[in-house]
């Protein structure tokens, strides 16, 4: 199984337009939830170990567990969910925000979530998993920039 290169694009900001274009390839809905399902597959392992309380993220339907390094020059976020379609929303939202200062991503709003539509095909405990997720991410960058 491949992995995602998360450190493929340049920047955040090069992630979300990255991601855009790929998403504009799929005509419609179908083809776009696959691809979701598809990117899910090829997170890295994510260890049993790091499985817990503390590293699971509430506010999601899911089980999702969300780890943490580094500090404000550059976080790396491991993620991981019970659920296809959560984990390819975790691929995506690795790609933008893991590897990057947390300077960059708290600068970084999730544009490409509206530019591929997603927030209309999604739902309502799926929207609010997401958004907890990403308040996670803000958190820990939040965190390590104090």
């Amino acid at each position: 199984m491949n992995e995602i290169d998360l450190s493929a694009d340049s920047s955040a900001e090069a992630a979300q337009q990255a991601i855009a274009e790929e998403f504009a390839f799929f005509g419609d809905w179908t083809e776009r939830y696959q691809y979701l399902i598809d990117l899910g597959r090829k997170l890295p392992p994510y260890p049993d170990a790091l499985k817990t309380d503390e590293r699971q993220v509430s506010g999601c339907q899911s089980l999702v567990w969300l780890d943490v390094q580094g500090d404000a020059r550059r976080l790396h976020f491991r993620a991981i969910s019970d659920s296809s379609i959560v984990s390819g929303l975790i691929a995506l939202l690795l790609r933008v925000y893991s590897g990057r200062s947390a300077a960059e991503i708290l600068a970084t709003e999730p544009r490409f979530i509206d530019a591929i539509g997603l927030a209309r095909h999604l739902s309502p405990t799926r929207s609010n998993g997401l958004a907890a997720m990403l308040a996670r991410i803000k958190q820990a960058a939040s965190a390590a920039a104090a």
